[in-house]
Parts: structure tokens; C-alpha cells; sequence
């Protein structure tokens, strides 16, 4: 009965019928992922504050994320999904599993040589990432950084299984994987570094990883995965060779954007004890919407995109990214500014709690800042270079990267003696920005026209909106003063939740006003979802390991 019943409920329901559909599915799911990530970094501030504790917990990520990013990510967002998409719709279900299984095996034997070589050699590694550490912290971040990589391996074939899911449009049980990664995570902060100190942190992430996999491997399973172990097999297989074919720009590009992390991790372990906390701390909250926003609509419109390409059907292309381009834009340019103003009210709401002071409160804000004025940028690069990988070309993604890193690393020395830990979010900022108008630029230069009138109309009529809204927010938050205390949490959250239902209110009603076209798909795709007038799938989300 109770395996009829997941069936019924999380493995057989129909597919989304509609991007606005799947993205606001997989936004639901996110969301929840994301307000998960917001209490594990809550109980981190608390009980360790930005310091030593954290500079090397978020440090040790960084070669654990590099060997998942390079090796999973690089395969299944510029090919697997679509060669595997392909295959599906073509109606070749047997090559199309033959390529899951095999990409499968590749990547676990790729990941485990590696984690054993970068394993022996991870104390000389840390020394080149952290240089600013201290013998004492350079010993406990290798110790860190080699139980960690237990989390790539785990996290490489539950990446396999989330392509597999992604493809057939299964959304929701996608989704909900980061959701227990994150409680592995809560639950080493909880117990494990209750019993084993600091260290139970990296045994967090290692259950988190674990449950990812275990969260997917049902519904995969279900849809037909078996999975085979004939590495010869693979190898000589057709379609594995040109997932490895269109992966090497994409690794690459992803490889240049490690290096970007790199830079950030090397130049804030020379600054004061604390600054790379902050700065993950900063990134993370603004990785919120980047997560439910910017990635949620890329997957959802990606096997759609692909599809297209594999029929040739240009016009239709254009117009499905023209629409979910514009349908970003309708959530992350308010949402931008609603951070932007709210930026204090937010990191004291999140972060303000135990060991987590008013100096570190202030340089988080400042630095959510200016991450919130690349949003718009940053949750539309998913999406551009979707559109790049679903026409199966890998290689402008690639260069558009090392545009972009090399302004990144030009921008961290200019900047760094005068700004601080506050240089790393503006160059991370300013190349972001880059990158997204060189995509577009590249995209344009494809087609004869991206819909560029709608395009042009819809930011217009948002940016109206997002003016009386921001208005409404800061006119709002100096009248909430005469009714709280701001010295306490209950009066901070008051007057952030006040200032943001008005903001929010204003911009729908100016939306309504103007008739725009994106609130009227988005009130279609809400009615439907609350009147159950459409079948859609319980079934999706992204950063790497450190970021889920």
C-alpha cells in the first residue's frame, strides 16, 4: 500500500505542461532547500561566529567542490541531458539508458582516482589555496578537505540520477535532494560536532551527500535505470564519446570558474580571521534567489530547449527563451532591490544570533549588497548558457569564462588594499555582470531577433513597478521604527516582513496596472496550482557542494 502510494504521488504524476509550471514546481521545492540552507548557516553563525572555526569549514569545500563541478556538472548540464534527451524523444530508450549507465561508471571511476590523488596530496594543495592560514589551521582544514571527499563521490551519482530525472521532466523529486542534503548537514552541526567537535562539520556534509543520493535513486530507478558495469562497453559506446566531446569546454569553462573561487578563498585567508565566512555567509543568502529564481527556470526550460534544437525548430527556440528570460526578470529585478534595502534587516533576521556579532553583521550586509546589484546578471547566465549547451555548442560558454575570470582577478588586486573582504563581492559582481551581456551578446549574434521588442517592453514595465515598490519598502521600514524595538529579533523580523509585504503588494498592483504580461502567466500558473486544474510533476534544483 505504502509503495502504491509514493508511485501515485512522487513517481508516476504527469509531466509539467509548461516552463512558468515546472519553474514554479521546482521554485516550491527550492524554496524549501533554500530556507533549509538559511537555518544550517543560522546554527553555524551561532555556534561558531565568523572565525577561525568556519574559514576552515567553507576553505575545505573547495577541492571537494572542484572534482564534482569539473567532473559531474561539466557532464550533465552541457551533455548528458541533452544527448540523453535526445535519445528519449527520438524514442531510443535503450541507448539512452546504455549512455546513463555508462556515463555513471566513467564518472565514479574518474572521481574516486581522483579524490585519492588530490587525498595524499591535499596538505600541499591547502598550503597553495590558504597561504594567510596558520600551521594549526593548515592541519585541521586538510583533515576537513579529506573527509570531504567522500561527498563528491556520493554527490557524482546522485548528479547521474538528477540528469536522468531532470530530462524526463520528474522536477519534484529532484528537488527535494538538497533539501536532505542540507538536513545531513543541520544534523552533523547538531550531534556530531557535539560529540566530536569541530570535525562532525565535515561528517555532516558527508550524510548530507548521502541522502542526496538516497532521495533520487528510487524515482531513477522506477523510470527504467539499471545500471551495468561494462567499462569496455561504455567506452566504444557512440553516444558516451560525444557526451565526453561536448563536456571538455564545458569542464573547462567550469574550471575557469573554479579558479574564480580560488582567488576569492586565497586572498580572504590574507585578510582578517573571518572574511571568507563572511563572505560565504553573503553569497549564500543571495544564493537564495539565484537557487529558486535563476536556476529553477533554467532546469525546468533546459529538456525543453533541447528538444527544440533536435527538431530544428528556431522560431519556437526563441520564443521559449524570450519568455522564460523575461519571466527571470519579473522575479529577480524586485526581489534584487527588496535586498538591496533590506540587506541589514536580513542578515540580523538569518545570521544575528550567539557567537555571530554586530561587526561581522555589518560586513555581511555590506558585502549582500553588492552582490544584489548582479542578480538580475547572475540568474540569467544559467539560463544563456543553457541555450548555448542545448544547441550542443560548449565552447563560447568557455571562452565568455575566461573573459569574465580574467576581469574577476584584475578587479581582486586593484581592489583589494582599499576595500577588503568587500573588493571579493564587487569583482565577483562586475564579472558576473560581464559574463551575462557577453552570452547575450554571443546568443544575438545567432538569431536574427531574440524577441527583443517583448523583451525590451517587459523590463520596462517592471522597472516601473520595482520603483514604487522600492519606494513603498523604504518608506515603510522608518515607519515600522515608531512601533518596534529594533533592538530585538521579534522587532527586526517585524519590520522586514512588514516593509516587504507592502514592496510586494505595490509592485503586483503596478503590475496588474500596466497589464504585464509575466504577472498575468504567473497569476494563470498560481490559479492552476491552487484550483488543481493541471496534472503536473511531483519531480528538481544547484551550486556545488558547498552551496546545495
Amino acid at each position: 500500500m505504502i509503495k502504491k502510494i509514493i508511485n501515485k504521488t512522487f513517481l508516476n504524476s504527469h509531466v509539467s505542461s509548461s516552463v512558468v509550471s515546472a519553474a514554479f514546481l521546482i521554485t516550491i521545492a527550492g524554496l524549501a532547500s533554500r530556507i533549509m540552507g538559511l537555518f544550517r548557516d543560522r546554527l553555524l553563525a551561532s555556534t561558531f561566529g565568523a572565525g577561525d572555526t568556519l574559514d576552515i569549514y567553507y576553505a575545505a569545500f573547495r577541492i571537494p567542490d572542484l572534482i564534482y563541478n569539473l567532473l559531474i556538472l561539466g557532464a550533465l548540464s552541457a551533455a548528458f541531458i541533452p544527448v540523453f534527451t535526445g535519445l528519449i524523444s527520438n524514442e531510443k530508450e535503450k541507448e539512452a539508458w546504455e549512455l546513463a549507465s555508462g556515463i555513471m561508471n566513467l564518472a565514479m571511476g574518474f572521481i574516486i582516482l581522483l579524490s585519492i590523488l588530490l587525498c595524499i596530496f591535499s596538505k600541499e594543495l591547502m598550503e597553495i589555496i590558504t597561504p594567510g592560514f596558520s600551521a594549526e589551521k593548515m592541519d585541521t582544514v586538510v583533515l576537513f578537505t579529506r573527509i570531504m571527499f567522500l561527498s563528491p563521490l556520493f554527490l557524482g551519482i546522485s548528479g547521474i540520477f538528477g540528469g536522468i530525472l531532470t530530462s524526463f521532466k520528474r522536477f519534484f523529486i529532484y528537488s527535494l535532494a538538497p533539501i536532505f542534503y542540507n538536513l545531513g548537514i543541520i544534523f552533523g552541526i547538531l550531534v556530531f560536532v557535539r560529540f566530536w567537535g569541530p570535525i562532525g562539520l565535515a561528517w555532516g556534509v558527508v550524510l548530507g551527500a548521502f541522502l542526496h543520493i538516497l532521495t533520487q535513486y528510487p524515482a531513477a530507478r522506477q523510470l527504467g535505470f539499471k545500471h551495468s558495469w561494462s567499462f569496455m562497453i561504455h567506452l566504444s559506446n557512440k553516444e558516451v564519446r560525444k557526451v565526453f566531446r561536448l563536456m571538455i569546454p564545458r569542464t573547462l569553462g567550469i574550471a575557469i570558474n573554479q579558479i574564480n573561487l580560488f582567488i576569492i578563498t586565497i586572498f580572504a585567508s590574507l585578510l582578517a580571521s573571518g572574511s571568507l565566512a563572511i563572505f560565504s555567509f553573503a553569497q549564500n543568502l543571495q544564493a537564495v534567489p539565484l537557487g529558486i529564481i535563476g536556476v529553477s527556470f533554467a532546469l525546468a526550460v533546459f529538456p525543453n530547449l533541447s528538444m527544440l534544437h533536435s527538431k530544428n525548430d528556431k522560431e519556437n527556440f526563441v520564443k521559449t527563451f524570450s519568455e522564460t528570460f523575461r519571466q527571470i526578470l519579473f522575479f529577480i529585478i524586485p526581489m534584487s532591490v527588496f535586498i538591496l534595502l533590506l540587506r541589514a534587516q536580513i542578515v540580523r533576521v538569518v545570521l544575528g544570533a550567539g557567537k555571530f556579532d554586530w561587526e561581522d553583521t555589518v560586513l555581511t550586509f555590506q558585502c549582500l549588497g553588492i552582490f544584489s546589484l548582479s542578480l538580475f546578471a547572475q540568474c540569467l547566465v544559467p539560463l544563456l548558457a543553457r541555450a548555448f549547451y542545448a544547441m550542443h555548442n560548449t565552447k563560447t560558454p568557455f571562452y565568455v569564462a575566461i573573459a569574465t575570470e580574467t576581469v574577476n582577478i584584475l578587479a581582486v588586486v586593484l581592489l583589494i588594499e582599499k576595500y577588503k573582504i568587500l573588493s571579493l563581492a564587487i569583482a565577483f559582481s562586475l564579472s558576473a555582470i560581464v559574463q551575462m551581456f557577453l552570452l547575450l551578446f554571443f546568443l544575438r549574434a545567432k538569431y536574427d531577433n531574440l524577441d527583443d521588442k517583448k523583451i525590451i517592453t517587459s523590463i520596462g514595465k517592471i522597472a516601473l513597478a520595482t520603483f514604487f515598490s522600492g519606494a513603498t519598502i523604504q518608506g515603510s521600514k522608518y515607519l515600522v521604527v515608531n512601533f518596534v524595538n529594533l533592538d530585538t529579533f521579534v522587532g527586526v523580523f517585524s519590520q522586514l516582513f512588514i516593509a516587504s509585504m507592502l514592496g510586494a503588494l505595490v509592485f503586483l498592483l503596478v503590475c496588474h496596472l500596466v497589464k504585464l504580461e509575466e504577472f498575468v502567466n504567473f497569476k494563470k500558473s498560481l490559479i492552476k496550482r491552487i484550483f488543481r486544474k493541471e496534472n503536473i510533476v511531483l519531480g528538481d534544483n544547484v551550486n556545488g557542494v558547498g552551496g546545495i
